[in-house]
């Protein structure tokens, strides 16, 4: 047990560091760079003052790297976020749902979105709304909101069918306290570690929709979006490529290395919660 605790806080500790570059690109690289990124290079050059080189504009890497992190990582954790608000509401109310008619009518309308195609919705979304990472960010949340639901509702049963919910429930508590005070902090730490891992998915899901040009402007310094522009001089220029690339391979790995690393922290937290009773009078 111990062995497989200290192995999850290397695995933690480890995805830490791997996202320790692009994090700190993404939120420091727009407070220290200009929003204007200058055309002044020549196209996919080398040197000339430009550490990376620059891209097929004649703008320079480093600048784009510094600055496409707030679209990369900002429009995959927004919709990650928005989908465990989501999914998580409608899960948790599902598992403490004391009729089966309203657990039915709470999952069977969002299982119908578990079989659609990722770059489908993308797509839609895409021609619809080309350009506007509020709408990248919705069609991401909403591909994850079933399997987020399901998880949390499979995770809260135990707690909300448990003694202490009952307890909570004899002596008067509100439906809705139960499951804010009681279930909801049972499954926390299960909700936290499975963010961890779908960040990662939702990365790997707005990059490909930038890439294929069905997400952000073509001119924007996304990484995604810069990747797909430079592909072409691969070994013209292979800064362009690499750069922005290494960044989301960092992050993926990272968060997947961390989310890894909590989940055992993760099942015990859960475990201790569900087996002892929350003081729900605070």
């Amino acid at each position: 047990m111990r062995a497989r605790g200290r192995s999850g806080g290397r695995r933690a500790a480890g995805g830490a560091l791997l996202l320790a570059l692009p994090v700190t690109a993404a939120v420091v690289g727009p407070l220290v760079t200009d929003p204007g990124i200058p055309s002044d290079g020549m196209p996919y050059a080398l040197g000339d003052g430009h550490p990376l080189g620059t891209d097929a504009l004649g703008r320079d890497v480093l600048t784009l790297v510094l600055r496409g992190g707030a679209s990369a990582l900002g429009v995959a954790c927004a919709a990650v976020a928005l989908a465990v608000a989501v999914g998580g509401a409608l899960g948790l109310t599902a598992a403490a749902a004391r009729s089966r008619l309203l657990d039915d009518l709470l999952m069977r309308p969002v299982e119908l979105l578990l079989p659609l195609p990722s770059l489908l919705v993308i797509s839609v979304v895409g021609v619809g709304w080309r350009g506007h990472p509020v709408a990248v960010a919705l069609a991401v949340a909403a591909l994850n909101v079933p399997a987020v639901a399901r998880l949390l509702r499979a995770a809260a049963l135990d707690a909300a069918s448990g003694p202490v919910a009952e307890a909570m429930r004899l002596q008067g508590e509100s439906a809705a306290r139960v499951l804010v005070h009681h279930v909801g902090r049972a499954v926390l730490p299960v909700a936290a570690a499975d963010a961890g891992t779908r960040v990662g998915g939702a990365v790997f899901t707005v990059a490909a929709a930038n890439f294929l040009g069905l997400g952000l402007d073509p001119t924007s310094p996304d990484w995604g979006v810069v990747i797909a522009a430079s592909r072409e001089a691969l070994f013209v220029q292979p800064w362009a490529v690499l750069a922005p690339t290494l960044m989301l391979v960092l992050f993926t790995v990272g968060a997947n290395l961390l989310a890894d690393g909590l989940l055992p922290h993760a099942a015990r937290s859960g475990a201790r919660t569900r087996g002892k009773a929350v003081p729900w009078n605070r």
